[in-house]
């Protein structure tokens, strides 16, 4: 059992973490969330003992092994094979004391710890948990300061897998990970022996991996459990609650300050006016969940080109004279969602380099409009954005030439606004920088977006709001993501990049995650470009399905609006002191009589939404 009791985190002045509580048993699975700059890092760093809480302690039983990835990356000449195999540091001193032993009675000691903690199958374990991080066999007899920053990242994790703690600590352990790793991670850690915390924004591994959801808002923590959907469905339940209890308090509040301004001066009820003065001082406020109206994604609607924006003949593209890809046949229309498939490194973005004219052809064709705009997106534009300067000041620089008003606008589409526009780039969190960085290359209002993995600094909410800005936007978008929700929510056309080449594949995001996990094959071998009247079609089943998740949307603002007024009635049934004014006056029998009413549009309001997801979920298999 880990156990939070009523932790305080201050840094640099600022209260991070306020009187937190809550226990995980052991061998819990948990998934800690929170929006970007809720702390849940601090946290996870007070729990691995880097922070020492202002207030509160952490208590676990003693010998509790923890694992956690250092900020550093690994490096030197030591191989990955070697690095992980050495993170089992007792398999290591074993070894070593055998090794040199002449005690026989301890010799047989050694040689049965070895056993026990199956020293001898150790290096085929490292060698499967590298592979399955993408590490080949020769990747793994490299040295370390061969691999880039986020390679030798992997080398980390692996290292921690492998060493196998009794609570395992992950940091948002996908953010340097393809799909394909994603994917072998989730399985990996769904079999995981001991207890798990993870920090993570990924909304199918909360779903599949963890069992609990701990929830770090305004300081606090919040135990729910099941997997990230369970969550968001008892969160809207809890927010309808609290929506009604503060509703209640509001009024109880008001009607005490009434009484004690009317009745302070007076000799005859003074001491009811303290009385209830001192009420009030005593009454804890009941705050409401609140989401965050600065989070905002809209992109600017380009002005219309006529098909294609671009097409690749037989092109080939690389480095010096040593081509990455080859024989590419591909072409790009103005309703194109694309999505690239394929491990890290077999060149998804070198094509999208490609695409965006930072690279040109090594050979063949390359043919786009003259009018095309084309917005690209890396993790490199967020790490150089200039720290010292403001959103306001970036974009200033960005659109010379234009008026102080279409600066503002611009800003104001990604939550820029107020404030936050004069903010210095070091003081926004990593979500924050990602907007601004997306709301610098589409200032322009271009007619090809090519994002290469926009979500590693987006926490769910913000990821959810960047599927729906896509499935608005009218240009064409080429993605990059081990995002798979992103992935199936805003692409109907999948791109296998592999064998050095890249082919439309002619199945879903499911059957390639099939594939990748050994559970299926493709259902033909990749093709080039389907024809007209496909492209034709998937672009009118993509209006479809736009319509219907407005549809979608429309039901779950409704649904959740219904559930806040039947809760509103349940506390004025079960509480008539705490109702609000508009149901205070009402009798029971009128209560009930409207809480049946609000019951019956709600079924007809969830059966409307039942059949519209499942309307889409036919047209996206």
């Amino acid at each position: 059992m880990i156990t939070i009791n009523g932790i305080t985190v201050r840094l640099g002045g600022q209260t991070i973490i306020d009187r937190a509580s809550a226990a995980v048993p052991p061998g819990a699975r948990v998934g800690l969330i929170g929006r970007n700059g809720a702390g849940k890092s601090t946290l996870m760093k007070v729990l691995v003992g880097q922070i020492d809480p202002d207030d509160g302690a952490i208590e676990m039983p003693r010998k509790t092994r923890l694992g956690y990835i250092a900020q550093e990356a690994p490096s030197g000449t030591a191989t990955p094979f070697e690095t992980v195999l050495a993170a089992d540091v007792e398999r290591a001193r074993l070894l070593e004391e055998a090794e040199n032993c002449v005690d026989p009675d301890r010799l047989g000691d050694l040689y049965d710890r070895l056993l026990a903690i199956d020293a001898y199958t150790a290096p085929s374990r490292a060698a499967r948990i590298l592979l399955g991080l993408g590490f080949d066999e020769e990747m793994q007899a490299q040295p370390l300061d061969s691999f880039s920053g986020g390679w030798k990242m992997r080398v980390a994790l692996a290292a921690l897998l492998f060493s196998a703690p009794d609570v395992l600590l992950l940091d948002e352990p996908s953010n340097h990970l393809d799909l394909e790793a994603t994917l072998w991670l989730e399985s990996f850690l769904k079999t995981y022996p001991g207890t798990l915390i993870v920090i993570s924004h990924e909304r199918d591994l909360l779903n599949n991996v963890v069992d609990t959801i701990l929830h770090l808002q305004g300081g606090k923590l919040t135990l729910y459990q099941g997997g990230y959907d369970s969550f968001e469905a008892q969160r809207a339940e809890r927010a309808a609650q609290l929506a009604s209890a503060k509703a209640a308090q509001d009024a109880q509040r008001a009607r005490l300050q009434e009484y004690v301004v009317r009745n302070s001066a007076r000799a005859s009820t003074a001491k009811q006016a303290q009385s209830r003065a001192k009420m009030l001082a005593k009454m804890q406020p009941i705050t409401a969940l609140m989401e965050d109206p600065s989070l905002s994604f809209e992109f600017p609607s380009p002005d219309e080109l006529r098909p294609p924006l671009m097409t690749l003949d037989l092109a080939s593209v690389g480095y010096g004279d040593s081509p990455i890809l080859q024989r590419l046949n591909l072409r790009i229309d103005p309703d194109d969602r694309i999505a690239l498939l394929g491990r890290n490194g077999n060149g998804k973005t070198t094509l999208a380099r490609l695409l965006a004219a930072q690279l040109t052809p090594m050979d063949g064709a390359m043919q786009a409009s003259g009018r095309m705009k084309v917005g690209y997106f890396t993790q490199y534009q967020v790490e150089e954005l200039a720290s010292e300067a403001t959103p306001l000041e970036h974009m200033t620089r960005a659109m010379d030439g234009k008026s102080p008003g279409a600066v503002r606008a611009q800003l104001g589409r990604f939550g820029f606004s107020g404030n936050r526009a004069t903010t210095q780039v070091a003081k926004l969190s990593g979500g924050e920088r990602a907007r601004l960085a997306l709301a610098l290359i589409t200032r322009e209002a271009p007619h090809l977006l090519i994002l290469d993995e926009p979500t590693n600094h987006l926490d769910v909410d913000a990821r959810e709001a960047l599927v729906q800005a896509l499935n608005d936007y009218t240009g064409a978008v080429i993605l990059i993501s081990h995002d798979r929700h992103m992935v199936e929510l805003t692409a109907d056309r999948l791109v296998l990049v592999d064998n050095g080449t890249a082919a439309d594949y002619p199945g879903s995001i499911e059957d390639y995650i099939d594939l990748v996990l050994g559970r299926n094959q493709p259902k033909q071998e990749p093709a080039n470009r389907p024809p007209k009247k496909n492209r034709e079609a998937n672009a009118a089943s993509r209006d479809e399905a736009k319509r219907v998740r407005q549809e979608i949307s429309s039901a779950e603002k409704a649904i959740a609006k219904l559930q806040a007024q039947i809760s509103a009635i349940d506390l004025a049934i079960i509480s008539p002191a705490s109702a609000t004014a508009d149901l205070a006056t009402l009798t029971m029998e009128a209560l009930s009589r409207r809480r049946a009413a609000l019951t019956r549009e709600l079924d007809e309001v969830e059966q409307r939404w039942l059949e519209a997801s499942e309307k889409l979920e036919a047209q996206l298999t």
